[in-house]
């Protein structure tokens, strides 16, 4: 790829924009996860509990995609991530200021942690519509590896809650959030191929097209994967090998920064040999790693190099997807964004709490494992049946500059 038409593609400050406000909220967004292990001792919660906990932010903030989604096209990029920040700083201040006392009161939370999770129908279109389609693998890529964030929280949360006690870790995040939502006002920029706001039906007439719900099955998977992980690893760690949680946490960031740093190569690679052949290795590579992982392996380092693995098929996964979408529903690309960023979001929700009721059921987190395997291998098969229609009609060479 030459850097410089890429430079001159688009509007790099807002890219970068994007990408802080991305990030720090994602940061955010699993928070509970790391916190995790404190959270429990405190509270007293078994391994259904944990799970809930931990997969509560996730859902919500797949639900909330598709209503950001909405504003996004009705308000402009811009002025919708500006509305999440403010609410996401205020439940954390709230959470700081007044404490959180009892399992409910985590899933309350939560639910507005979701609205951090629903930063991903945002920070994509903004960086999105700054960019042709020949671009489109990088910028989202590089828009999207704000997904590092998790590994952020990961890495310094539970040390930080060691030290100063993990209510006070959600006022110490207020520091960061506040720094980059000053930035994201001053530089952050709507491209002027916004499309004019539709009637709230007219969103959802995608849905009577199968490749949205393609589109939202395969990124379940992937996504689904990475944050299902991002968010559950620390107590996985913790539980199965008796990591302390700031060791947990340590081990969860070298997962998820994996998985984070590897979106914008995946969103490349997708842009040089096309999305649906890149996808489908990725499929592969998770499957065999997941299943791996299933058995239990007997040192945490060998869990570690496994689960990076699999993090690096779904993180490359993730650019893959999304190098793909916005060549099918460019002019939708806002509620697609919603909607596929709510289906990750449901897919991980689905691996964290499966994993929490898995050990509780069980003793063993095998099947939750296996069962998000299995998914993987569907999600290939459906690929396959679906891409020689995709390259000979929207994705035909004479209609497109992009490989698909």
């Amino acid at each position: 790829m030459d850097k410089n038409a890429f430079l001159k593609a688009g509007h790099p400050p807002t890219l970068l924009a994007a990408f802080l406000y991305f990030d720090l909220a994602f940061m955010v967004w699993v928070i509970l996860g790391p916190l995790g292990v404190q959270i429990a001792a405190d509270l007293g919660l078994d391994h259904a509990q944990k799970g809930l906990m931990v997969a509560i932010p996730v859902l919500a903030g797949a639900i909330l995609r598709i209503f950001m989604g909405v504003l996004v096209d009705h308000l402009k990029p811009k002025m919708a991530g500006a509305i999440g920040q403010v609410i996401v700083i205020a439940a954390l201040f709230v959470a700081w200021q007044f404490g959180i006392h009892s399992f409910e009161q985590t899933l309350l939370l939560g639910v507005f942690l979701g609205v951090a999770g629903a930063s991903f129908a945002v920070a994509l279109p903004l960086a999105s519509r700054w960019y042709p389609p020949e671009h489109q693998g990088t910028a989202l890529g590089i828009a999207g590896a704000g997904n590092s964030g998790t590994a952020i929280a990961a890495l310094v949360a539970p040390g930080l809650a060691i030290a100063y006690g993990w209510t006070n870790v959600f006022g110490l995040a207020l520091v960061p959030l506040v720094v980059v939502f000053a930035f994201y006002l001053a530089v952050a920029k709507d491209a002027p191929e916004c499309p004019p706001a539709k009637p709230l039906a007219e969103y959802f007439k995608v849905l009577k097209d199968k490749d949205a719900w393609w589109f939202m099955f395969f990124y379940a998977v992937t996504f689904g994967g990475f944050v299902g992980l991002a968010s559950s690893l620390t107590i996985y760690f913790n539980t199965q090998y008796g990591l302390d949680a700031k060791m947990a946490g340590y081990f969860t960031a070298a997962c998820v920064f994996a998985g984070s740093m590897v979106r914008p190569i995946g969103g490349a690679v997708a842009d040089r040999i096309g999305g649906i052949k890149s996808l489908s290795v990725m499929y592969v590579l998770a499957a065999l790693f997941l299943g791996i992982v299933s058995v239990g392996l007997p040192t945490a380092w060998m869990a570690l190099v496994v689960f990076v693995a699999a993090m690096l098929a779904l993180g490359m996964g993730n650019g893959a997807v999304f190098q793909l979408v916005p060549q099918r529903f460019r002019r939708e690309i806002g509620v697609m964004t919603g909607l596929v960023g709510m289906a990750g979001g449901v897919g991980g929700f689905y691996l964290a709490s499966s994993l929490g009721y898995a050990k509780q059921a069980t003793g063993s987190y095998q099947s939750g494992f296996l069962i998000f395997a299995a998914l993987a291998l569907a999600a290939l098969v459906g690929l396959t049946a679906v891409k020689t229609r995709w390259r000979t009609t929207w994705g035909a060479a004479h209609l497109t500059s992009a490989k698909i």
